[in-house]
């Protein structure tokens, strides 16, 4: 495991609103999945993946400011 990894792993025991974002992000993933198993999209499905897909995009732009935070408090300290 990569101390990225690791990192992410105590940010998830120790950091709530990681918790809250890693959670919701993963909310979305199975969202986005059963929604690519469909056969078919109707344009509804294709502005509803396309909504997922940003809001995911989000919150992992979110969850990269909180990693690099701890990282950079690790390196400096």
């Amino acid at each position: 495991m990569s101390n990225r990894d690791e990192l992410k792993e105590e940010l998830l025991q120790t950091d709530a609103d990681f918790r809250r974002l890693y959670e919701e992000h993963q909310d979305y993933e199975q969202r986005l999945h059963d929604l690519q198993s469909k056969s078919l999209l109707s344009q509804e499905d294709e502005a509803e993946e396309k909504r997922i897909k940003l809001h995911k995009l989000v919150l992992k732009d979110h969850m990269e400011v909180i990693i690099r935070a701890h990282q950079e408090s690790r390196v400096s300290a």
